[in-house]
């Protein structure tokens, strides 16, 4: 019987899934079953009207307000500035001279939530004197995020570990020099978001760019089955130039991936690959 019961709520989610991607667009059909799994009976948990999977497909399906909250709870914003302090300073000793080469350098930061890690790349690239010859594509499916990332605003009471954080990487200003304080936030200055565009793009259902000399997708490929990230490891091949680099995540590795065609590493430490 129990078997039964798992065998069912994996369909019902399936069926939920396949019913937002048909009315919605948003592919969440390939993601980890255990990520959105735990998100779906998150939100039963504490929805009162809401008792069961296929309740809760019906709601999505004539309620776009709720469709919205539910998209939230698949959105994955964990991150912070200059998260994994080393790895930045790597990239600054390692990276960032092969892309001083360049007459126009094009990155493209994949999974950008919030907005911390692309801010952190802006002033890094500031410091070594690439900024004004660069185009950021910051990209995440989630509205609510990048709203967050566009206006660049942030809680005060993270800045403490923001700030170390900068200076473990290499940061050689002081880094109030990027913000200014507004009550219990700061914002990000303005001429950080000078060279970042900032727009909604799902990495299960949307096209890859082109001539990327950067792709940045950290801690995004686990939520993803093994089939979506052949998928969009190879969208990433196909977007990057020769010998264009791609920073993946932490936590994640090509290891059992058919596309390994692409890419030889270049810092297998810290996940840096280059095409």
């Amino acid at each position: 019987m129990e078997q039964s019961n798992l065998i069912n709520e994996d369909l019902e989610i399936q069926i939920l899934l396949e019913n937002i991607f048909c009315e919605y667009g948003y592919d969440f059909r390939n993601y980890s079953r255990t990520h959105i799994k735990r998100r779906i009976l998150h939100r039963i948990s504490i929805e009162s009207k809401i008792n069961s999977i296929s309740e809760m497909t019906k709601k999505i399906l004539n309620d776009k307000k709720f469709f919205k909250v539910v998209l939230q709870d698949f959105s994955i914003c964990v991150t912070e500035m200059f998260r994994d302090p080393l790895i930045y300073k790597n990239v600054r000793k390692n990276i960032i001279p092969i892309l001083k080469n360049k007459e126009h350098i094009k990155i493209w930061d994949a999974g950008c939530a919030t907005g911390e890690e692309t801010y952190s790349l802006a002033i890094l690239l500031k410091e070594e004197g690439i900024y004004n010859k660069t185009e950021i594509f910051a990209t995440d499916f989630s509205k609510i995020a990048l709203n967050t990332a566009e206006e660049g605003i942030y809680p005060a009471r993270k800045i403490k570990k923001y700030a170390e954080n900068y200076h473990e990487a290499g940061g050689t200003k002081v880094f109030s020099d990027y913000y200014r304080m507004k009550s219990d936030h700061v914002i990000m200055d303005k001429s950080l978001r000078e060279r970042i565009i900032f727009f909604e793009h799902n990495l299960a259902s949307s096209s890859s760019f082109d001539f990327m000399d950067f792709i940045i997708c950290r801690n995004v490929l686990i939520y993803f089955s093994k089939e979506l990230q052949n998928q969009v490891v190879t969208f990433f091949g196909n977007s990057l130039v020769d010998k264009g680099i791609l920073w993946i995540g932490s936590r994640e590795s090509f290891k059992y991936l058919n596309c390994n065609k692409y890419f030889k590493p270049i810092d297998s430490v810290n996940n840096i690959y280059v095409k």
